[in-house]
């Protein structure tokens, strides 16, 4: 479990995160979400630790690791844009993920037979598509067996078969206990797998619960309906 309290973040005069309070509970899928300038990038940084908070603390599993790095080895993290060296074969890319780790964890490469990458892995990054290298992202963030995995708009570029097959993935691991933080602007696709949403909005939480609870309160049949009601809303207020 991660418990987020308190957590504020400022640049300059622009405040980012206004006291976020958040739990992305072990087990269960929860999307992030939000409009643009939220705060959800951000937030997802401060998780990684590649940006330290004003205030605010972050646990897991009960042990606060604000300046603790250690956590990180048991965190998959997919970004919307992977920046990998394009000079690299992805073969190359795993091996020196796999070196650099040095992890007593057996690398799971089960994504390269899904997403049928294995012709792929011999080219160099720079002459794959964008839908190729999103599934490379995707082995990347699933190689060591994390226990909490962050997909930032992880179905971006990928066909309809892929996507599929990441979504059956994300479930799969789900029931083995694992915990994830996911981003998308497809509702639909998130609706698929969350079971949890926190809707950010001006670095503040306007929401935090269950989906079907998301719908009960805001009266709405399905996610997309239900987090425009509550930007709505927002304007509103």
């Amino acid at each position: 479990m991660i418990r987020i309290s308190g957590l504020r973040k400022s640049f300059g005069q622009l405040d980012v995160l206004q006291g976020v309070d958040a739990t992305f509970a072990t087990g269960r899928v929860t999307a992030l979400v939000g409009p643009n300038a939220a705060g959800k990038t951000t937030l997802i940084k401060t998780i990684l630790g590649l940006t330290k908070p004003d205030a605010g603390t972050i646990e897991i599993d009960g042990k606060i690791v604000n300046g603790d790095v250690s956590y990180r080895r048991r965190v998959g993290y997919m970004p919307q844009i992977a920046r990998f060296p394009a000079n690299l074969t992805g073969a190359e890319l795993l091996s020196m993920l796999e070196k650099l780790r040095s992890d007593v964890r057996t690398p799971d490469r089960k994504l390269i037979e899904t997403f049928g990458l294995e012709a792929d892995l011999e080219k160099q990054l720079r002459t794959l598509s964008g839908g190729t290298r999103q599934k490379l992202n995707a082995v990347a963030a699933f190689l060591f067996s994390p226990d909490v995995l962050i997909l930032d708009e992880p179905t971006a570029g990928l066909d309809p078969r892929a996507s599929s097959a990441l979504k059956d993935r994300i479930l799969n691991d789900r029931a083995k206990g694992r915990t994830f933080i996911v981003t998308s602007h497809v509702m639909a696709e998130l609706e698929e797998v969350a079971d949890d949403v926190i809707f950010l909005a001006d670095g503040q939480v306007r929401f935090s619960g269950s989906l079907d609870n998301l719908k009960k309160t805001t009266l709405q049949v399905n996610l997309e309906r239900a987090i425009a009601e509550l930007m709505t809303r927002g304007k509103a207020a």
